[in-house]
């Protein structure tokens, strides 16, 4: 099993890199994407994924560098990859009218055209296991507004635990999504600067004793963290990353 970093970037691009999308390959029952943000066809595409191998997308929150690009690819799925297994689409509450909303405003009458594949939209209710697709999910909540909760989530699969952040400033809530994890994703936006709705480095660093994954790599830095990777001690993700879990 291995989990590929398609886009590690912010909503703004800083860096070149694209918006946030992890593929987890584990083969049958279906490999996983991680936030499918507004530029993921284009990485998906770049990285040579088939997205008909896809089974699974997990949205942490409803800001479109993390959701934005599931317009796309459900268009892809019906006219140019021709897909016919089921896609199931989960993620926090508002996420189906969020994603019909989105879906009309871009392609006008998108949602109203019959699919040759089934698709269902799950919303994930705090702190409850859900069990899908051979893997088990648990979110927490964060602190970062996207007008539905924001969540972090909590993979467990073939005996491994992976966690990610999403985007928030630091809660306390970090400390059980992420406890003893194999993979700790976690958003870094700036080195030191304490914002709003996102974590700084500094502040990452000094907690991660609390949370004891095994593995951290920061990701969703901002132009200002990217220009200090060299006073960076984590792991710093980048398009294209593999990771072996």
């Amino acid at each position: 099993m291995k989990l590929q970093f398609l886009g590690s970037g912010d909503a703004f691009g800083s860096g070149g890199r694209f918006n946030t999308c992890f593929h987890l390959e584990r083969g049958a029952p279906g490999n996983v994407l991680i936030d499918c943000g507004a530029t993921s066809m284009v990485a998906i595409r770049k990285w040579q994924v088939d997205p008909n191998d896809v089974a699974l997308i997990l949205i942490s929150h409803l800001h479109g560098d993390h959701f934005g690009g599931l317009p796309f690819f459900l268009l892809d799925a019906q006219l140019v990859s021709r897909r016919t297994r089921p896609l199931l689409i989960a993620g926090p509450p508002g996420l189906s009218q969020r994603l019909t909303t989105v879906m009309e405003a871009m392609f006008a009458g998108s949602t109203t055209i019959e699919r040759k594949f089934g698709l269902d939209i799950l919303e994930l209710e705090l702190h409850r296991r859900a069990e899908l697709n051979g893997l088990a999910v648990t979110p927490y909540l964060m602190k970062h507004y996207s007008g539905a909760p924001s969540y972090a989530l909590r993979l467990e699969v073939d005996g491994k635990v992976v966690t990610y952040s999403g985007d928030t400033e630091w809660v306390d809530e970090l400390i059980p999504a992420a406890r003893d994890a194999d993979l700790f994703i976690c958003e870094a936006y700036f080195f030191d600067k304490a914002i709003r709705y996102h974590v700084d480095y500094s502040t990452l660093v000094r907690r991660l004793p609390d949370i004891g994954a095994r593995r951290t790599i920061i990701t969703h830095m901002s132009a200002e963290l990217l220009g200090r990777q060299d006073e960076i001690a984590l792991e710093a993700a980048h398009d294209g990353l593999v990771v072996e879990l």
